[in-house]
């Protein structure tokens, strides 16, 4: 699979881990790490609540396929 998501460097450029980023929406360690290797995705509501964590806009979670 291609990559499709950021969520590994927005994570790294926030200062914050894998870990955190689980407890803080309640999801396994496991599925967190799934996102950021892009082996699946996050729906679109948790990606938006993704992005409300990091401060961040939605899109700068994903890559533009188009460049």
């Amino acid at each position: 699979m291609e990559n499709v998501n950021r969520i590994k460097g927005v994570l790294a450029d926030a200062g914050k881990t894998g870990v955190w980023h689980a407890r803080q929406l309640g999801k396994d360690l496991v599925t967190v790490s799934q996102w950021c290797t892009n082996t699946t995705q996050p729906d679109l509501q948790t990606l938006a609540k993704i992005s409300e964590l990091l401060k961040v806009n939605t899109r700068e979670l994903l890559i533009n396929q188009n460049l």
